[in-house]
């Protein structure tokens, strides 16, 4: 049946139909996936669904590895027919940043041992940014998202499947315009040390018990863009405080983020790069474009950008042709030889123009470099592709 369907779709392929979605098994671990877009914000997730579906069959799905939406129009276990349509798509469509994902998406993917995107013109494989251990906690997981003019109220509560699960509601707002912000909010048991779950904000979401159900959590907010916010409660069933409030059935907690201030250092931590590259994958372009709204929103912003790496060995480094203004593809790159410092540079810069083309003037931006000089952890720990980053420092404001 399986082989059956794989020959239909490379007959589609073949005849470059636009009707290109292949139904598999969902947990059969060998998956690729041509992803046409990559969304933080479920909203966004959802309409660029709905545009792409007046031409493919567009579906939707969570990546918990990359804290994602992910767009797809073709799922198969035929990595080249996946590979041959997403050069396709770049070449043909409007979509130039197609790419090709290797893993599982949705409920599926929590099962999922190893999960990699391949460039989709070098097949390379790249750097996993695996999901946060307690260390990575300890920096939380942020959420980069823009803000909505009108707070949502909670929706009616779900009714949990554990008796111990309460349902809550994060309402993350700024502190000047109370504005609402949509991002996540990280559960940790406290007594236990042990992260609990990471879930949306500005709705109603079922939050599994500590291991004593009566016992202390702690939830923390980071959005990019914003001073982080942690919240102690020293009891997970039955919260007090004045602000928070059981209201239809859920316990409304509410975040009231400051935006970043002087001296304030900021990690991007939803900005890829393609391995040994100062190019950004395209599941980047929504934090990079969070910041450039920072930067309008305030002229006064000036920002020094620090790039990092994972180590300090030389290596191979691809860079934009000039006059390349696509800052989230391969294509179009040349290839040269460099030490950790140089890449971390590069990708500083690479940042800093993709600022300048949106608008903001380079005299309010700075780079530094460090290769690898200021790693989170060591370049042979598991999460030790958190140090390939790049970080925002806030200058004046």
């Amino acid at each position: 049946m399986k082989k059956s369907l794989l020959r239909v779709l490379l007959v589609v392929l073949a005849s470059h139909s636009t009707n290109l979605l292949l139904a598999q098994i969902g947990s059969d671990p060998d998956l690729y996936y041509v992803v046409i877009g990559a969304f933080a914000k479920k909203k966004n997730a959802i309409n660029f669904t709905k545009e792409a579906s007046k031409t493919y069959n567009a579906v939707y799905e969570w990546n918990p590895i990359r804290s994602l939406d992910y767009v797809y129009i073709v799922k198969t276990n035929d990595k080249q027919a996946a590979i041959d349509e997403a050069l396709r798509m770049q070449a043909e469509t409007r979509y130039k940043d197609t790419w090709v994902y290797h893993g599982l998406l949705g409920k599926d993917a929590e099962l999922a041992i190893q999960n990699r995107d391949l460039n989709p013109v070098t097949q390379q494989k790249l750097t996993e940014v695996p999901l946060a251990d307690l260390d990575e906690m300890k920096r939380s997981d942020p959420q980069a998202l823009l803000e909505e003019e009108n707070a949502a109220e909670p929706t009616m509560a779900q009714v949990p499947d554990n008796p111990d699960a309460r349902n809550y509601y994060f309402k993350v707002m700024r502190t000047d315009t109370k504005a609402i912000i949509e991002g996540q909010v990280s559960v940790i048991d406290t007594d236990n040390a042990r992260k609990i779950g990471t879930y949306d904000a500005n709705q109603v979401v079922v939050v599994m018990p500590p291991a004593k159900p009566d016992g202390a959590a702690s939830f923390i907010c980071e959005v990019f863009g914003y001073r982080k916010v942690q919240r102690d409660l020293s009891n997970f069933g039955n919260p007090i405080g004045e602000d928070i409030i059981l209201e239809n059935g859920a316990i409304v907690v509410p975040f009231e983020l400051m935006r970043l201030q002087k001296g304030d250092i900021a990690t991007m931590f939803h900005v890829y790069f393609f391995k040994d590259a100062a190019v950004m994958r395209p599941e980047s372009r929504y934090e990079v474009n969070s910041l450039v709204e920072m930067m309008n929103e305030n002229p006064k912003y000036k920002i020094r950008i620090h790039g990092h790496t994972n180590g300090n060995a030389p290596g191979k480094i691809t860079t934009l042709n000039k006059g390349n203004d696509n800052f989230f593809s391969l294509n179009n790159t040349s290839e040269g030889y460099g030490s950790a410092k140089k890449l971390s540079l590069m990708r500083a810069e690479m940042m800093r123009d993709y600022l300048v083309s949106h608008g903001i003037d380079t005299k309010r931006l700075q780079v530094k470099a460090w290769g690898g000089k200021k790693p989170i952890f060591d370049k042979l720990h598991a999460q030790a592709q958190s140090n390939v980053r790049v970080e925002i420092e806030i200058l004046d404001n």
